[in-house]
């Protein structure tokens, strides 16, 4: 059997590998995505539904600016209504050092476009009426939103099928290898692909394929833990984000137009990514349920109907592996994201597509590259 041949292999198929073939198309380049399942299925389609920009580590901004002014085109560019709501982000605290650090972090951010207001308790209440009293202070980004995450990595996948890349979904890679010039792929039912580049978009099976060639990543897979209410009435209009003083405490959530209220938060647990499994600990489901009335008291009124979860990847550093590899030429990442993927995943496929295409990239990812994690070799004796 023959190999298929293009110019780019990507190997996975969530919002970043989709939104890389489309890119890649649209500077004439030829594409093979493969995804072992379907396409936005795994942490690409679970995530909470930010596209938030308020919040991120500054040197982020730039590459979160640059998925935004996609995230604004994205019916024009894609063919597809995802839901998004540009109702802004609030984040909302209860002590004088959550206020600190908020006011902190809009001085600096400033220069990015972001337009965060911050507001006292009179004023916060006033416009957020729906607030319980223990919140003093909060931060409000006009921009920022949100959109249905089950929608938009296949939405950008069908946009890329209609631009000519060829999508392979249901198709398990078991092995991706340098031969001569070209990276050759092979499947679970035996063909093969190749391409002089190969695009690791695996999410948190990124190291697998990375340490494969070399360059082993640390990174672990957790499994966000998410439920939804029974709609009721349209009055949250941005998306709300309670500060803590530890990861496992911060709730937050968004309501989407008919009705439901997503609830993220509260910490993850472990996945399995052999297994390819996640689970619910209803632990973290009640803490959600006593923790949210604090920051909205309506929350004691309403039932949680669906819960669920998904595999994340997350880097010792929270930062990425995007950019090229440190040891193998036409070899580039883009995975580990640690949670903070969904908003960036358009403009990690642009620049991705960009800096494949021309060798370089508008936008700063050189804090991401994948030799930060390699092991110093000792001078020898």
């Amino acid at each position: 059997m023959s190999a298929l041949k293009a110019d780019v292999i990507i190997v996975g198929g969530g919002i970043m590998g989709a939104a890389s073939a489309f890119f890649l198309r649209r500077r004439g380049k030829s594409v093979i995505l493969l995804e072992r399942g379907l396409i936005g299925q795994q942490a690409s389609g679970v995530n909470f539904g930010n596209t938030r920009r308020m919040g991120r580590p500054i040197e982020q901004l730039p590459l979160s600016n640059r998925a935004r002014e996609i995230w604004l085109k994205f019916q024009e560019l894609f063919g597809a209504d995802v839901e998004l709501l540009l109702n802004g982000h609030l984040r909302v605290g209860v002590t004088p050092a959550h206020e600190e650090r908020m006011v902190k972090y809009a001085e600096d951010a400033k220069s990015f476009g972001i337009g965060m207001q911050m507001l006292g308790a009179k004023t916060l209440h006033e416009r957020f009426p729906y607030l319980g009293p223990e919140i003093t202070a909060g931060c409000y980004a006009p921009h920022d939103g949100h959109a249905n995450p089950r929608l938009a990595a296949p939405a950008i996948g069908r946009a890329a099928v209609r631009a000519g890349a060829q999508v392979f979904e249901n198709t398990e890679m078991t092995s991706l290898d340098k031969d001569g010039d070209d990276f050759v792929a092979t499947t679970a039912d035996g063909r093969t692909f190749r391409a002089p580049v190969a695009l690791v978009t695996a999410g948190a099976w990124g190291n697998r394929i990375s340490t494969h060639f070399g360059e082993p990543v640390p990174m672990v897979a957790k499994a966000p833990q998410m439920c939804v209410t029974e709609p009721v009435p349209y009055a949250i209009r941005p998306t709300i984000g309670a500060m803590a003083d530890s990861f496992e405490q911060v709730v937050y959530f968004r309501q989407v137009a008919r009705g439901n209220i997503v609830i993220g938060g509260g910490g993850h647990e472990p996945a399995d990514i052999e297994s390819r499994r996640s689970y619910v600990n209803p632990a973290r489901t009640l803490y959600k349920l006593q923790s949210a009335p604090h920051v909205m008291p309506a929350f004691d009124r309403l039932h949680i109907i669906r819960v669920w979860s998904g595999i994340e990847g997350y880097m010792d550093d929270s930062r990425p592996a995007m950019g090229p590899s440190a040891r193998v030429p036409g070899l580039f990442y883009a995975f580990g994201f640690s949670g903070e993927g969904f908003q960036l995943g358009p403009g990690v496929g642009d620049v991705m597509a960009e800096l494949i295409a021309t060798g370089a990239t508008s936008t700063p990812i050189e804090c991401y590259h994948i030799g930060r994690f390699a092991t110093p070799v000792a001078n020898a004796a």
